[in-house]
């Protein structure tokens, strides 16, 4: 059986807003130094869905991840992991939306070829866009199930145990097919220190736009859906007033009134 997951290096998306800052005029976040990238936690656990696989059927995992050189870091910390292989896509400039992302990771996909199973974190831990695995299987024509809390493969097939808001639907689709996988799933392993050192030295593939045979016209100029207008840091102020009276009735109408001054009470 072969598997492809599809990665995204980002920020450490627990640290604080303090620690980075943004270029108002590119809409790009400017990376903070000593703090690298990491995995987006959604796709680590797409990696350790893949491995419990794996570890029970048998399975090739390819990692793929589209960025600049840097990306490398977490193709080899998906193989630190237990990946079989990696592929660093080369992106030129920065800025593509989910659909030109999709569309590259499809032929990426085309060219290792022969793919049974394609996994996505169900969202990335950046931009939360969630759409890229579901454009790979429409590009691809193949069936797709998101938010996977469960994956098991029954022969050519597979039960997919699909989050919902009040509990979780179950699924059967023929592969090969595409799934996104949800936090639920469990938390994805941490590779031991042997494993590291032997991923270090692994040598990553590095595909460009011209092996994929991409037609760059088409790409930037039938692909983007999105424009990002403005990127942010939200600013947030509390204010606090105190209200006193001579006694709590008092101070309850002094509540009230300021209230309905505001607007709150009517």
């Amino acid at each position: 059986m072969k598997v492809v997951v599809c990665i995204k290096q980002i920020l450490d998306p627990e640290m604080p807003p303090s620690k980075f800052s943004i270029d108002a005029v590119t809409n790009k976040v400017i990376p903070p130094e000593g703090i690298p990238p990491l995995i987006s936690p959604f796709d680590a656990q797409a990696i350790e869905a893949a491995l419990r696989i794996k570890e029970k059927h048998g399975a090739e995992i390819t990692v793929m991840t589209v960025g600049e050189d840097r990306a490398v870091n977490a193709v080899k910390q998906a193989l630190a992991m237990g990946a079989d292989e990696g592929i660093l896509i080369k992106q030129p400039v920065e800025g593509y939306d989910s659909f030109m992302i999709a569309y590259i990771l499809t032929k990426a996909v085309e060219k290792v070829g022969d793919c049974d199973l394609i996994l996505c974190g169900r969202q990335g831990a950046d931009y939360d866009s969630g759409q890229v695995g579901s454009l790979i299987a429409e590009n691809l024509k193949i069936p797709v199930v998101t938010q996977a809390k469960g994956i098991e493969v029954v022969g050519d097939k597979l039960k997919v145990e699909r989050v919902v808001s009040n509990g979780f639907e179950l699924f059967e689709v023929p592969l090969p097919a595409v799934v996104t996988v949800s936090d639920e799933i469990g938390e994805a392993r941490i590779p031991t220190a042997w494993l590291i050192i032997g991923a270090a030295k692994k040598k990553i593939p590095a595909w460009t736009f011209e092996d994929l045979e991409i037609d760059m016209n088409q790409l930037e100029q039938a692909l983007p859906r999105l424009k990002l207008m403005k990127l942010f840091i939200p600013e947030r102020a509390r204010n606090c007033q105190i209200i006193e009276g001579e006694s709590p009735s008092e101070a309850a109408k002094k509540l009230a009134v300021k209230l309905k001054e505001s607007g709150i009470l009517k």
